[in-house]
């Protein structure tokens, strides 16, 4: 028996189970690779104090690393929220002395609901030490205006633009997520050469909480596989938009995205892949 791919997420801990480790889990499950967790923060708001993010100390996420590796190893990994300046420090540290073939940064920012989920402090560092360790790096565009100094990004032009220049910081793939712009739903793809365009319909729905997590876990989940950088964009594009397609809610909040949708509905929509100038 062929044993599955080890991946392991670096990330916050989402209480709702739709963003966060739990979306990175469920992808890599459904995916059929090997899920380990490194906990960053509990993500759960206090009904007294109003806290929201509550940070792991660097001792438990250093433990918590060190276990995974050991009992298990590990072939690819992604990071997601890191929230602090000093766990990203540590998170670069561990993330470039590990063997992983596979490094897929997240720049977590700002959650569904605008919540805060990276420290003033940090933005920095995280551009400095962690992005140049990435193959892939996947930020939306929001993440993608504040990683270039507040740039408005408001056109697909503008997101070919901001790939090319956060390219220069160090990742060896910038993919830049056009989600939250108007128009079908596009992202692109720089490698220093070459720029694509992947694009889906935009879905009518409110309930897309933890998309972005899942989508960057299944492009990790399929560079494990073999698959090339590109061809993990088109097949984690399609998975997360059937996620998004059978999303859904409890009650009258933003709900969470189906992660079992394309096992048990197939495929939703064909993604449209194109070259660009």
């Amino acid at each position: 028996m062929k044993l599955p791919a080890r991946v392991m997420t670096i990330a916050g801990s989402a209480a709702g189970g739709s963003a966060g480790i739990q979306a990175d889990l469920k992808t890599f499950q459904e995916l059929d690779v090997y899920g380990m967790s490194v906990v960053t923060a509990i993500v759960a708001r206090h009904p007294e104090t109003d806290k929201n993010v509550h940070l792991q100390t660097l001792e438990a996420i250093e433990a918590q690393f060190a276990t995974a590796t050991k009992q298990v190893g590990v072939d690819a990994l992604k990071t997601g929220m890191l929230f602090s300046k000093d766990i990203i420090e540590k998170t670069a540290e561990l993330v470039s002395g590990t063997n992983a073939t596979t490094k897929v940064v997240d720049p977590v920012m700002v959650g569904k609901l605008d919540s805060k989920l990276l420290a003033d402090d940090a933005i920095d560092v995280l551009r400095d030490k962690l992005l140049p360790l990435a193959d892939v790096i996947t930020p939306n565009v929001p993440e993608a205006s504040y990683l270039l100094n507040g740039r408005e990004l408001t056109t697909v032009e503008d997101m070919k633009q901001a790939a090319i220049d956060l390219h220069e910081l160090g990742p060896n793939y910038v993919l830049v997520k056009g989600g939250r712009l108007k128009g079908e739903a596009i992202d692109v793809l720089y490698d220093g050469e070459t720029m694509t365009a992947f694009e889906a319909p935009r879905i009518d729905t409110e309930n897309t909480s933890g998309a972005g997590c899942t989508y960057s876990a299944a492009i990790t989940s399929y560079l494990t596989k073999g698959h090339t950088v590109p061809e993990a964009v088109r097949l984690a594009k399609s998975f997360v938009t059937t996620a998004i397609e059978y999303g859904f809610s409890y009650n009258d909040m933003v709900g969470p995205t189906y992660h079992a949708a394309e096992r048990m509905k197939g495929e939703a929509h064909t993604i449209k892949v194109e070259k660009l100038a």
